[in-house]
């Protein structure tokens, strides 16, 4: 009986400790953990976000595109690449975009004791607050996953935890222009924050050339339906 009830204590810690991961896919648990997928506000905007970079290419095509459009976009930037390319980053916040963090390193919450998911969460922020110039007020963990006591240590650090509600898919091997264009705008309304991508650091050789080529008709479709991006 005793092995019964201490098999059964684990395995409740264990789903305790790994339902946050579910948040991407279930709005009932983002409602549930308290993390937001949406913008704030009956305002008619929508966020465009990007994982992941800086990227030498990437990044600077999203950039072009965004400039074009007159867009504002928010990058979660990974510490790791910001070390590669310092100047990239701080030419980001300087073109008026917002910039959050995605960590240090790129590794999945549920691997990780609190202790390291704050470890790397401070690195990462005061490595893209030193190169920006900006302290960033956004978290958004590798792949989206949240544990719960990593949930709770970013939130100690003084972050805001945001994920998304749609997305483009844009790192999978089978991404192009048209699907990530038609997957992202689906639907798409006010208070909608997206999800892509401007580099390949973590997915895909080459999968930001797709989101780079689908974000033109991104942006216009977002104006198209009467709405504004915005820079969180």
């Amino acid at each position: 009986m005793r092995i019964t009830t201490l098999n059964a204590a684990a395995t409740a810690a264990a789903t305790a400790w790994s339902v946050p991961a579910l948040a991407p896919i279930m709005p009932s648990v983002c409602r549930a953990v308290g993390v937001r997928r949406r913008l704030a506000g009956s305002e008619p905007a929508v966020a465009v976000t990007f994982d992941d970079g800086p990227h030498p290419e990437g990044t600077p095509a999203m950039l072009d595109a965004l400039e074009r459009a007159g867009a504002r976009a928010t990058f979660f930037l990974v510490g790791e690449q910001v070390d590669r390319d310092p100047a990239l980053a701080a030419e980001l916040a300087a073109a008026g975009h917002g910039i959050a963090v995605h960590g240090y390193r790129h590794r999945n919450q549920l691997r990780l004791t609190p202790g390291m998911v704050r470890s790397d969460t401070d690195r990462g922020l005061a490595t893209i607050a030193e190169a920006t110039g900006t302290a960033p007020s956004l978290y958004r963990p590798a792949y989206g996953i949240f544990s719960a006591g990593g949930l709770s240590a970013v939130r100690r650090v003084g972050l805001e935890p945001l994920l998304w509600s749609r997305w483009g898919r844009d790192w999978a091997a089978s991404a192009s222009a048209d699907s990530v264009a038609d997957r992202v705008t689906r639907g798409l309304g006010a208070g909608d924050v997206l999800l892509l991508h401007d580099a390949d650091h973590y997915s895909v050789p080459g999968s930001w050339r797709a989101t780079a080529a689908a974000l033109p008709r991104v942006l216009e479709e977002i104006a198209r339906r009467g709405l504004h991006t915005v820079a969180l």
